[in-house]
């Protein structure tokens, strides 16, 4: 379908990185700074997921993204899963801003910029995200973001800037041992970000392209049906009836087994980002 100017405002289209922006001619840069922390963080917990607690998993008991050592650290050693589980909205602010947004100072960072440091610092922590901040802006990269370095995003285009951040945080994700087993839903997630960022940053109407995951999954075992047993049978290119049965179970466990995860025959977190199903 064409995409046509509005009466309101003179609109361009721009291509970049795969993604289709509808933009506005005139932007106005930092605009949105300091007011992007709680939309940036309502897209980085679309990612992060909600309760897990796999015996398995060596994060241990994890609830938004965060763990339950983390949510000790700030709260308490008295703080249990239960009370991990039950996370106030406040509190859940209180960690991911002063644990990633204020670190990376993305106050000052324009609007998609800030969003893009911000889930890369979630994701491989917040030293590495200001590394590839320094690598697209040219500042030297010593994970610390200081005048110099903010002198120099205030000086670059933020959509080249969110686009060579994602391409280096994927170049260093393909590095890793496990992206054979994590790989799709790690590149899903980067390319959502991409173009999310690239929508705050130039005051995009629409992102074409971009496929959020869903914040909301259900673990499924033997005996379980409904929609996230379709999507996992969709996965794994089986019969698709929404009933996980014997076959589903044997398919699953095989399929994990050559992925480098536990055949335990049962589908969370790890087993839908693997898929591809969660970013």
């Amino acid at each position: 379908m064409p995409i046509k100017a509005t009466k309101k405002t003179a609109q361009k289209t721009r291509h970049v990185g795969g993604f289709i922006l509808i933009m506005g001619l005139t932007q106005q840069r930092g605009q949105k700074m300091k007011r992007n922390f709680k939309m940036s963080l309502t897209h980085v917990l679309v990612h992060e997921g909600g309760w897990a607690d796999h015996p398995r998993d060596p994060g241990g008991a994890t609830m938004k993204g965060v763990t339950l050592a983390t949510y000790q650290r700030y709260f308490g050693e008295d703080k249990n899963k239960d009370d991990l589980r039950n996370i106030t909205d406040e509190a859940l602010e209180q960690i991911y801003r002063s644990g990633y947004w204020s670190k990376c100072c993305c106050d000052e960072l324009p609007a998609g910029v800030d969003y893009s440091l911000f889930d890369a610092a979630v994701n491989s922590g917040p030293g590495r995200g200001a590394k590839w901040l320094q690598a697209a802006v040219g500042a030297k990269q010593d994970g610390g973001i200081g005048p110099k370095t903010l002198a120099r995003v205030k000086a670059s285009e933020p959509l080249q800037v969110i686009d060579v951040m994602c391409d280096r945080r994927l170049t260093f994700l393909r590095s890793l041992s496990t992206w054979f087993t994590f790989g799709k839903g790690w590149e899903r997630r980067v390319q959502a970000v991409r173009g999310t960022a690239f929508a705050m940053a130039g005051e995009s109407s629409q992102v074409l392209e971009d496929v959020v995951p869903s914040v909301d999954y259900r673990i499924v075992k033997k005996g379980s049906r409904g929609l996230w047993v379709r999507k996992l049978q969709e996965a794994l290119k089986i019969q698709v009836d929404g009933r996980f049965t014997g076959d589903t179970e044997a398919t699953l466990k095989a399929w994990q087994q050559a992925n480098g995860l536990e055949p335990d025959g049962i589908a969370g977190r790890n087993t839908y980002r693997s898929l591809g199903l969660l970013g």
